[in-house]
């Protein structure tokens, strides 16, 4: 239906199948091919079967979820050697369904009065939903479900502006993004679910490079029908501040008075965080100077570290754009495979990777490794992190783990990483 390496996204009406949009592959799904899908789950629904994937002849998949008895998300994805999996197209309904939540508010979506008048609604949606659709390079959130966080030099400066500015905007929810990632957070933002974080720095991404903008939001778990004003900033090209806040106080008010205010005195502080970029870790973290990418994810508080920028100058190592989409192949196959949370199903397809063995385990693995044409993989965890790396070929299969090991430790060692909250 679609060529290799391609998702198509369909949203419809859940009672009457009135297809509200299309996003994704630049080739759209026939009509009568919609409509199939559509047919199909109605009719798994009226033999009281749940229909929610399948898996074409040729490697594609296919997955439905309906949302509060209402609106329909489909996901196909096309087939080839990389072809994007099932775990992947769930993780991207729920969030394209929270993108819905977020600007529309779930009332819109429950209580359907007007089909047209909702589609017209809907195409405020569709940049976010690009977003996560196109999702790729430095930003994992979206498939890891974990706040991408990148760790400053000096953090204690950052946090303390963040926490005055935001209480002068009448606010207990403020948050610092240096590209995107998440660098200062006052308490109560760490209190919205990670994917509510997640979808907010999505949010501030998709909005380009506006000065500042007022916009209002829902928040899918906190708040779903009830709207907050979301107050955001360019402190500098790459770095913003944002704020959740009521009425008070006026976008023009809080430009004019307080980002001068409480941010100019930190320029060179902001400066030193936009120059990590890529790296994502102070300086004084030293790694294995071979390492071609890692993700940390700390269990306890769904935040994340990645970085692919560790060894760019290796000679024979792929490039940057194609290690970020190794460290995300590796991750998605090792929680799918081993180390199997409670909200990730075990992957009942076998696929090219699934070994026969990794479906009778009857304890939780605490290491696996990949080695494959272009680097070697090693996933670590622990119960409070995992740790997923890439290395070069030529670093041997059986020094894997004491590598592994090291970086962990490099990583979570006192004091080298605060904030992370490991």
């Amino acid at each position: 239906m679609l060529q290799g390496g391609s998702v198509q996204l369909l949203c419809l009406t859940a009672d009457s199948g009135v297809p509200l949009f299309c996003r994704g592959a630049t080739r759209q799904l026939p009509f009568s091919v919609i409509g199939s899908l559509n047919g199909v789950h109605m009719f798994s629904v009226g033999q009281d079967v749940l229909l929610s994937s399948c898996e074409t002849e040729r490697g594609g998949h296919v997955v439905w979820n309906v949302f509060h008895e209402s609106i329909m998300l489909i996901a196909v994805s096309g087939q080839g050697a990389e072809a994007v999996c099932e775990f992947q197209l769930r993780r991207l309904l729920e969030n394209v369904w929270n993108c819905m939540v977020l600007v529309l508010g779930l009332d819109e979506l429950v209580n359907v009065r007007n089909v047209e008048r909702l589609k017209r609604d809907l195409r405020s949606c569709y940049q976010l939903i690009d977003s996560f659709l196109e999702a790729s390079g430095q930003w994992m959130g979206e498939l890891t479900h974990c706040v991408d966080c990148l760790l400053p030099p000096q953090p204690a400066p950052l946090q303390e502006a963040l926490d005055a500015f935001t209480h002068a905007a009448d606010s207990e929810f403020g948050c610092l993004l240096v590209h995107g990632k998440v660098v200062a957070a006052t308490e109560k933002w760490w209190r919205l679910t990670p994917q509510e974080v997640v979808l907010l720095a999505t949010l501030v991404r998709s909005l380009g490079g506006t000065a500042c903008c007022d916009q209002p939001v829902f928040l899918p778990q906190g708040s779903p029908t009830v709207a907050h004003r979301l107050l955001r900033f360019q402190l500098l090209p790459g770095t913003d501040v944002c704020v959740l806040c009521g009425p008070n106080p006026s976008l023009q008010r809080a430009e004019s008075e307080l980002v001068a205010r409480f941010w100019s005195p930190l320029v060179d502080v902001l400066r030193g965080c936009l120059a990590l970029k890529d790296r994502c870790l102070p300086d004084s973290v030293t790694l294995h100077k071979d390492m071609l990418g890692l993700l940390l994810i700390s269990r306890e508080s769904n935040r994340a570290i990645s970085s692919v920028s560790l060894a760019v100058r290796l000679p024979g190592a792929p490039s940057v754009a194609r290690r970020w989409e190794l460290l995300r192949l590796f991750f998605v196959f090792a929680i799918t495979r081993y180390f199997v949370q409670d909200e990730v199903p075990q992957v009942q397809s076998r696929g090219p990777l699934q070994e026969d063995f990794a479906l009778g385990f009857s304890h939780q693995p605490l290491q696996c490794y990949l080695v494959t044409e272009e680097c070697k993989c090693f996933g670590l965890q622990t119960l409070q992190h995992q740790l997923y790396l890439l290395t070069p070929l030529s670093v041997p299969t059986f020094a894997l783990r004491p590598l592994a090991a090291r970086t962990l430790s490099a990583l979570t060692a006192t004091g080298t990483i605060a904030g992370f909250d490991c």
